[in-house]
């Protein structure tokens, strides 16, 4: 093995590190999170253990980051963004943004009026912001009800019961602003809360 490739492996332990940090997860929940054990997680930070894809996988899929971004491989020169849309309780979600913790973008697609899930205020830590790309969005915030079209935006503290769904016949797109407490609300797996 090369220096360079030394230098890469020894710096994804402190890497792997920041993330968990930044996300304010523990070792024990981000163990419970990838099926690694808490000593394996730890061992891997420390530099202690040399990674593996086996163990790398699970923990790019936990923090929400490329594969690459683990292993601080070099740019290919592709400047293209690669979007994975991903479907949450019948919304389609698209991650705008790729580094963990901090302010996250989505490009989120709720399906027309009557085809939403039930609309259930919920409440979490956080600030949300979106603006409204296309379509008619109906926007619940405690006793108050708004309807928002192209080009309106709304922000607001996500302690405050709210819901967000289209008001009309077809699909309403948002780009949507928020940190790591609405998005560990809003992008569960489902059957979590």
């Amino acid at each position: 093995m090369t220096s360079d490739e030394e230098d890469v492996i020894a710096a994804v332990g402190p890497r792997l590190r920041a993330l968990r940090q930044t996300r304010g997860v523990s070792l024990a929940a981000l163990a419970a999170e990838t099926g690694l054990t808490a000593s394996t997680l730890s061992r891997l930070e420390t530099g202690r253990l040399r990674p593996t894809l086996e163990q790398l996988l699970p923990l790019a899929r936990a923090h929400g980051v490329p594969l690459d971004d683990l292993v601080a491989a070099p740019p290919t020169g592709d400047p293209r963004i690669h979007l994975r849309p991903v479907q949450r309780s019948g919304l389609t979600v698209v991650p705008l943004t790729r580094r963990p913790g901090g302010v996250q973008a989505y490009k989120v697609i709720y399906p027309p009026a009557g085809r939403s899930p039930a609309n259930h205020l919920q409440t979490h830590d956080g600030y949300e912001w979106f603006y409204v790309l296309n379509g008619a969005v109906r926007f619940v915030l405690g006793d108050q009800e708004y309807l928002l079209g192209p080009g309106e935006a709304a922000e607001f503290d996500t302690r405050t019961p709210h819901w967000i769904g289209s008001a009309g016949p077809q699909p309403a797109e948002l780009l949507t602003l928020f940190g790591p407490q609405g998005e560990r609300a809003h992008l569960a797996p489902p059957g979590r809360d």
